[in-house]
């Protein structure tokens, strides 16, 4: 598998393609995928979560036992699970957030697809997207994957990032350029 130097170079991005290595040999890529798209949802929506991994006073044992526990309440593939188990035993739990988006970089580069981030100032029509998705495509030449979130101080219109690469016409950003104009 042919993989960024960037994603290479990181310890998340190591931890992220020998995961997807077992995967991949296991035929379990969607699977652990949809695992980790749940993981980062927990860890989304609880700070406390977000906190414990981050803090270093926590045992091994102890913060192994919290991602088991976690990992049971989620319903997380046994891979997952062992994958969970070797973060907190190398003290490397802390990392996980970074390891999820390098995974989903290295799955959504094997299918050849690239990921959007789209920033809405209200949540997007299915219509919408679907229309932003064949624009999106025509532009890339390849499937788009977009990850959307509603971002209410743009006012309106979008921000959307692809890689390194940001496309934004929100009516905060022309308001900001109208200011600097008016100032100079």
């Amino acid at each position: 598998m042919e993989l960024s130097a960037g994603i290479q170079a990181s310890l998340a991005g190591r931890y992220a393609a020998a995961l997807f290595d077992l995967a991949s040999e296991a035929g379990l890529v969607s699977a652990v995928e949809a695992d980790l798209e749940r993981l980062k949802a927990a860890l989304g929506e609880s700070a406390e979560l977000r906190a414990l991994i981050r803090n270093p006073e926590v045992s091994r044992s102890a913060i192994g036992r919290v991602m088991e526990g976690t990992a049971e309440y989620l319903a997380l593939s046994g891979l997952t699970r062992n994958f969970l188990g070797v973060l907190a035993q190398n003290r490397r739990i802390s990392e996980l957030p970074a390891m999820i988006r390098a995974f989903f970089a290295i799955a959504a580069a094997q299918r050849g697809e690239v990921t959007a981030e789209v920033a809405s100032a209200h949540p997007l029509t299915d219509e919408q997207l679907r229309e932003l998705e064949h624009q999106l495509r025509a532009r890339e030449g390849r499937t788009v994957r977009l990850r959307t979130r509603v971002e209410p101080d743009l006012l309106g219109g979008l921000v959307v990032t692809i890689g390194s690469r940001r496309i934004d016409s929100s009516i905060r950003t022309r308001l900001n350029s109208l200011a600097q104009a008016m100032k100079a």
